[in-house]
């Protein structure tokens, strides 16, 4: 088999690069990356087992406005035919921006209103494809897949516009296309995918519902669960720190109890700074242990500098931040991972004594550690940054709705129910440990550790005609 594998952005990078999908497709034959990541990239994070046989440019895709138009009529087409509690709270949200800006979402609004059903997004589906297949970045990636032949194309992220020609090019080449849906919520609360394509890779029978659910056109033989690559060095033993040398590492003392609060980016999560003040406070005043010790991880794509106040004021706050790089004046998709914070991660999950996080990922991070959880659900601001309290809100989204119904994590709705649900986690770590490994069954559907074999295993099958 000889498979190319198109790296979207950072944390696709972090996914599909930094662990061992590479060995795993070496050993079925040939692979090629593309993607544009900075040249040293591959050199100084990933290991020599694991690097691509080829490495091809995946370019810049330059958005014409007809299909720009499009795509967007497409994501509000979506977000009218799925109408989740997430899609309806962006529908709602206020345009904002240049004139210029606000027609072309008034129009893709109007328009995609009236394409919200299947059929009619399948057509304006192949309308879309049909204005970007005329580009020249379709034609320059042709070429290039054309001299490349591969069996098979993984795209590891399914929603990014610049993933589109490429795909396309593959499919001009009857190159059989596959996509990993990126994350648990990215299908009830991100819009519509970029592009169709002739296999998708999920996490689980659950996430593989949720495509059939807003995908009816998708034939259920085009779904396979995998599970996700990004929780596979949770099981690598070659990762795992103690927590003698984690405390080391972060100068924090392994004798006495640790919470990590884990940042969102500020967009979603603007009252992090203030949770966290609150969260110190109760320490301070004795409401948990005195003998606390908080890390903060903020989001890798927060530069923290919202944190400065609360570091400022709270000088025994262990500050951990993500170990990515950024690029002055760049987006936050091309920040860009590395090994060093993978194995952070991994044994900060691992060894943390309890978490705090805001309806985060980070829930199922440290829940498959069976670390228990609290997520914070009370507003600091007034009025609250949504225009509805926190628990109306994140906490009815449908992908975060089976963590509050197995009673996977403790939701403190106040500061006095953060106090008591920590007090009780810390005295008894197993309390909800059946709601943790239930959530756990049923969003990763593939062992953990084992989601890069099993991608490597379904792309040689697609490759052989399966």
């Amino acid at each position: 088999m000889k498979a190319a594998v198109l790296v979207a952005d950072g944390v696709s990078a972090r996914n599909f690069l930094l662990g061992d999908l590479g060995s795993h497709l070496r050993a079925r034959g040939r692979w090629v990356a593309m993607h544009g990541l900075p040249p040293s990239f591959l050199d100084a994070e990933v290991r020599a087992e694991d690097r691509p046989d080829e490495e091809l440019p995946l370019g810049t895709y330059a958005e014409r406005a007809p299909a720009m138009l499009a795509r967007y009529s497409l994501l509000y087409g979506q977000m009218e035919f799925s109408d989740t509690t997430s899609m309806r709270h962006n529908l709602n949200r206020p345009v904002t921006g240049s004139l210029g800006h606000r027609a072309l979402h008034r129009t893709a609004r109007l328009v995609g209103r009236l394409c919200a059903g299947p059929r009619r997004l399948d057509a304006a589906d192949r309308a879309h494809a049909a204005l970007v297949a005329r580009g020249p970045e379709t034609a320059e990636h042709r070429a290039r897949l054309a001299r490349l032949a591969p069996d098979v194309l993984l795209c590891t992220h399914q929603r990014p516009p610049g993933v589109v020609p490429p795909v396309l090019a593959a499919r001009q080449l009857a190159i059989p296309t596959a996509t990993f849906v990126f994350s648990w919520d990215n299908l009830s609360s991100k819009g519509r995918i970029a592009v169709p394509f002739d296999h998708y890779l999920v996490w689980s029978e659950h996430m593989a519902d949720d495509l059939r659910r807003f995908y009816p056109e998708i034939d259920a033989k085009r779904i396979h669960v995998v599970g996700t690559p990004q929780f596979d060095p949770y099981a690598d033993e070659s990762r795992r720190w103690t927590r003698a040398e984690l405390c080391a590492r972060l100068g924090l003392d392994p004798g006495r109890p640790i919470c990590c609060y884990s940042g969102g980016d500020p967009g979603n999560s603007p009252e992090d700074p203030d949770h966290v003040r609150v969260l110190l406070g109760l320490v301070r005043s004795g409401d948990v242990p005195r003998e606390l010790q908080v890390v903060l991880r903020p989001a890798p794509v927060d530069d923290g500098a919202r944190y400065d106040g609360v570091r400022r004021d709270f000088p025994e706050l262990c500050w951990a931040p993500p170990v990515w790089h950024h690029a002055r004046g760049a987006d936050w998709s091309q920040a860009l991972p590395t090994r060093a914070d993978v194995d952070l991660l991994a044994n900060l999950t691992r060894h943390c004594d309890v978490n705090v996080n805001l309806a985060s990922t980070m829930t199922l991070d440290f829940g498959l550690h069976d670390r228990p959880v609290v997520n914070v659900a009370f507003d600091v601001a007034s009025p609250p940054p949504f225009g509805l309290p926190i628990w109306d809100y994140y906490y009815r989204f449908d992908h975060y709705r089976p963590v509050v119904e197995l009673g996977a994590a403790r939701f403190a709705r106040s500061p006095t129910e953060l106090a008591e649900h920590l007090n009780a986690y810390l005295d008894d770590p197993s309390l909800d440990a059946e709601g943790r490994a239930a959530l756990a069954e049923l969003e990763v559907g593939v062992p953990v550790g084992r989601s890069a074999a099993t991608i490597a295993e379904v792309l040689a099958g697609i490759a052989a005609g399966g």
